[in-house]
């Protein structure tokens, strides 16, 4: 059935106006003021910001990491983001004990299928290549739309790649037009540390971060960018943390090299202290890259000013704090990485950034979804409100209070990293592709409704308009 939206204000990366918009079969059909269409279903946004659908670049859904698993799958993690105002993610796909990795592409699918309620696409992770999968991986990412490659530098047991792995990916992008996406830390030398500190008898979860410590994202984000600029390929930096990793990125932009970086609300509202909370509760703070003395906020709220970072991703990688959290209670290394984030993305921005006068409302559209959409090959069809795409609108009330909980939030998981935050600022009403998944804040989306999105390499006007 064709819906119309009808008196909110519009808000796009570029715009904001008052304006009608009409739906049908999924895409936006028409914008005007006063359209009249008897057939459609009315829908009254009076009051309300009219947002295109966020767009979250980083999740980890059903994600099996360190003898474990996210608790989040994609039932509830889909769910969340939807109430959260984000109709489309961008999940990792890992590779790592895969002989062939369109198995683990196969397997992805899976983990999403009937359970997603709202659109993704998936980057592909890679550990390790040889002679198979360096001609492998061109056809997976041709006949998936992946648009995107993940390498990680840390977690040495797990993930860490060889530099020359790094290399041959970005030899792959470049080729391929894809974008590669790199976790920037040093994981062999974080290991020594972390023995380091073992030996000394520290266990406690302080020490995730104190054996982390920014130089190592700073030299890790430094070897990336030149081994890119080497290859002549793109390079997105994911979940930027410090200001040495800012540096690194801002000098290598200013010499024109293809740099993308990406940063993540907690690093924008929390800081290094949490770790420190008595009776364990540091644990719920355990992420990778850690939290940072409270100085380096600044530097990443300025860096999203000027542009030099472009995107927010969730990082969602939940685990519970009365269970897996719990298995490193005497050893601070073996506390499963991550957490609870990406019902709060938009939210925690938007009252973070627009409300506290740190962004505009339309620099908080580009990095909540428009400059993923043009970085990941998902632009025009999503990251904007236009004639032509898709509708997956928020509808949001600014003027609206809460305070984030555990209690009230829709992730399976028994803590929220923001607990006791107030914001201004909540999505009352989510649609993707013009059907709602959210309505009035009750959820009314249907189970497996969500597509898998196969995406475009990125045209080189796009490229330009993202790099400004």
């Amino acid at each position: 059935m064709k819906k119309l939206i009808t008196g909110g204000t519009i808000v796009t990366a570029a715009d904001k106006y008052e304006a009608d918009i009409l739906i049908e079969d999924g895409k936006i059909a028409y914008i005007g003021k006063g359209i009249v269409d008897d057939e459609a279903e009315v829908i009254d946004a009076s009051g309300q910001y009219v947002f295109p659908g966020g767009i979250d670049p980083h999740t980890h859904l059903d994600m099996p990491f360190n003898n474990t698993v996210t608790d989040d799958d994609w039932e509830s993690g889909t769910i969340a983001a939807a109430f959260g105002g984000t109709t489309t993610i961008l999940d990792f796909c890992l590779t790592a004990g895969e002989i062939k990795l369109m198995d683990a592409v196969d397997k992805w699918h899976e983990k999403a299928k009937d359970k997603a309620v709202i659109d993704y696409g998936f980057h592909l992770m890679i550990g390790d290549l040889n002679e198979d999968t360096l001609v492998e991986l061109p056809k997976v990412l041709e006949q998936e739309g992946i648009t995107s490659i993940k390498v990680f530098l840390a977690y040495a047991k797990e993930f860490q790649a060889t530099d020359r792995t790094l290399y041959q990916a970005f030899k792959v992008g470049k080729e391929m037009g894809a974008v590669v996406m790199v976790h920037c830390e040093n994981g062999s030398v974080i290991d020594e540390l972390v023995e380091e500190a073992k030996a000394l008898g520290h266990t406690e979860p302080i020490y995730h971060a104190l054996t982390r410590p920014p130089q190592l994202e700073g030299e890790a984000t430094k070897r990336a960018i030149e081994l890119a600029h080497l290859a002549d390929a793109e390079l997105y930096v994911v979940h930027v943390t410090c200001k040495e990793a800012v540096d690194e990125i801002i000098a290598a932009r200013q010499k024109g090299y293809k740099v993308y970086g990406e940063t993540c609300p907690p690093y924008l509202t929390l800081d290094q202290s949490a770790l420190e909370k008595p009776n364990f509760e540091g644990a719920k703070y355990v992420w990778s890259p850690p939290l940072r003395p409270k100085e380096h906020q600044e530097v990443l709220w300025n860096a999203l000013k000027a542009k030099q970072l472009q995107t927010i991703g969730s990082d969602q990688c939940s685990f519970n704090f009365n269970g897996k959290k719990r298995l490193g209670i005497d050893d601070f290394s073996k506390i499963p990485n991550g957490g609870p984030f990406i019902e709060d993305r938009f939210s925690v921005l938007y009252s973070e950034g627009v409300v506290k006068g740190k962004i505009t409302i339309n620099e908080f559209v580009d990095m909540i979804s428009t400059n993923a959409a043009k970085i990941f090959g998902l632009y025009p069809q999503k990251g904007t409100i236009a004639v032509g795409s898709d509708a997956d609108i928020v509808l949001f009330d600014p003027r609206k209070e809460r305070i984030i909980s555990a209690e009230t939030h829709h992730m399976n998981v028994d803590y929220s990293a923001f607990e006791g935050l107030k914001v201004t600022g909540e999505p009352i009403s989510v649609l993707s592709r013009g059907n709602f998944v959210v309505k009035d804040k009750e959820f009314v989306g249907a189970l497996g409704s969500g597509q898998y999105i196969k995406r475009q390499v990125k045209k080189e006007e796009t490229k330009e308009v993202v790099t400004q």
